[in-house]
């Protein structure tokens, strides 16, 4: 996998996949746990602001860390 699609030179969509190729749901949340982590968000919403070009994916990651 490639690092995080820079917001100036990508799209929304390309950001959205990027974010559920990096943290795929499994839908079993006892064995993944990243709900958890994203504080019970799936990672689609969690990185809503990179995904709509207002953060970056570092800025996003930094909350959740």
């Amino acid at each position: 996998m490639t690092g995080a699609p820079e917001i100036g030179n990508s799209t929304s969509e390309e950001r959205r996949a990027y974010i559920k190729e990096r943290y795929p749901c499994i839908s079993d949340c006892d064995m993944c746990g990243l709900c958890k982590v994203f504080r019970g968000k799936d990672a689609e919403t969690a990185y809503k602001d990179y995904i709509d070009g207002n953060k970056s994916f570092l800025e996003v990651s930094a909350y959740y860390k």
